[in-house]
């Protein structure tokens, strides 16, 4: 990076990298995409590595981890405070970095991926950057995912917990534009607000009815359109892998990913018998469940797990399937609202896609999967043996039709269309930087 002054700069906040997250993946291909739009610098500001692994997220191997475009520099501020501070320390360097991106005379698109804390740290931190008296042009976006809703303002409304859930939904709608990753998402997000609106008189749910669009996840599209076919046999060489001979799983290890199910369906369908394996990709909270259920099953030998998939080889994994099973079931800590794993698996052209229609999952699919109830593991048996059983051409249309639908998530569509809606409200006689706040 120059000394020069950057005249559009893109910062982003986010749970990034090595966090495995489907929106940690979308915070980075926003950047990415922020490059190709003629943004001069991009800088993600996100937690320290410790901190992740601290709070016990599932994380990629740290070899593992692509490197970002040059033009994109990672910062992972320190916490504010000693010990004398229990908590929120590391927030407060957050918060702290984004004031001085916001006085430095740059104007600026900060957005939220995620809303907690991601919107709060934002709110305050434009809050404080107009008290300063130092000149300030910011525009705000918050984008809501399923388990801001799920995981924070449904439990506290079950939990009467009014300030909490009152605290949320108010930074959401203090930003100038608020999204939602799915329509499925939108509509979760105005009912829990009715919710709360009953209980306690206030009037969320008709602001958040008028002002939440939907803007569905952005996807590196071309990672997966230019995959080499000699690196897939490589890569899958390595693992002891053959094209077509496995099924494959690629996502968090939880309880709400629906992996118990399918290492119960995979072991009652012909799978094992013909000589197929069972690939589950991923780490999370389940994982030692989940080697305990492989190993209970009869079939363990036909059934790998693989714990330090980095960025790169998941393409592979994905491409060389012959069919990704993914059947998430709604949960109270969490509900699929998109299904990002599944639209790559589908860009990938790997085999049909078997997974359910929970949340948002159907507006990530259209029509160009096999759908499978929610913990139905004679279900999930009898779609992989139905795709075991197709030929090659029908198999290769399938993937086709999937490949198509996919497209339309396309990183750069989705950046351009989250900068139209900031340009309708606030034109500018230069394109702004943007900061995202996210997972």
């Amino acid at each position: 990076m120059t000394s020069t002054r950057p005249t559009r700069r893109l910062v982003v906040v986010v749970r990034a990298d090595p966090v495995i997250c489907g929106h940690s993946g979308e915070a980075r291909n926003l950047a990415e995409a922020a490059l190709h739009r003629g943004f001069d610098e991009v800088r993600i500001v996100t937690w320290p590595v410790d901190r992740l692994q601290a709070a016990g997220l599932p994380l990629k191997p740290l070899d593992g981890v692509l490197p970002y475009s040059d033009g994109i520099v990672v910062e992972r501020p320190g916490p504010v405070g000693d010990y004398k501070v229990p908590d929120g320390r590391y927030l407060a360097g957050l918060t702290g970095r984004l004031v001085e991106l916001f006085t430095d005379g740059v104007p600026t698109v900060a957005m939220s991926l995620y809303l907690s804390p991601h919107a709060a740290a934002v709110d305050d931190a434009v809050r404080t950057a107009r008290r300063t008296g130092l000149p300030v042009d910011v525009v705000t976006v918050a984008e809501a995912v399923g388990s801001d809703i799920t995981n924070v303002v449904r439990a506290c409304v079950e939990e009467d917990r009014f300030g909490a859930a009152a605290q949320v939904l108010t930074q959401y709608l203090a930003h100038d534009v608020c999204l939602a990753v799915s329509r499925y998402t939108r509509d979760l997000v105005v009912a829990e607000a009715a919710a709360l609106d009953a209980r306690h008189g206030t009037a969320f749910a008709e602001q958040c009815a008028q002002r939440v669009a939907i803007s569905y996840p952005a996807v590196d599209v071309a990672a997966y359109l230019t995959r080499d076919d000699d690196e897939t046999a490589a890569a899958l060489g390595a693992r002891g892998l053959d094209r077509g001979g496995y099924v494959l799983y690629l996502s968090r290890l939880a309880h709400a990913k629906g992996v118990d199910d399918l290492i119960d369906g995979f072991v009652a369908s012909g799978a094992p018998a013909a000589g197929m394996r069972l690939v589950v990709a991923g780490n999370g909270p389940q994982a030692d469940d989940l080697h305990a259920r492989a190993a209970a099953s009869g079939h363990a030998e036909a059934i790998t797990f693989l714990h330090d998939v980095g960025d790169d080889e998941k393409v592979h994994l994905m491409a060389g399937c012959a069919a990704f099973v993914l059947p998430s079931k709604p949960r109270p800590e969490f509900v699929e609202t998109f299904g990002i794993a599944l639209v790559e698996n589908m860009l990938a052209g790997g085999g049909p896609v078997v997974t359910t229609e929970t949340g948002g999952i159907g507006e990530a699919v259209g029509d160009t999967a096999i759908v499978v109830p929610v913990s139905d593991p004679r279900a999930i048996a009898a779609a992989i043996d139905r795709v075991l059983a197709m030929g090659l051409d029908e198999r290769a249309a399938w993937s086709h039709r999937a490949r198509e639908h996919a497209m339309q998530f396309d990183r750069a569509v989705v950046l351009d269309r989250i900068l139209e809606r900031v340009a309708a409200l606030h034109p500018a006689p230069r394109p702004p930087r943007a900061v995202l706040i996210g997972p």
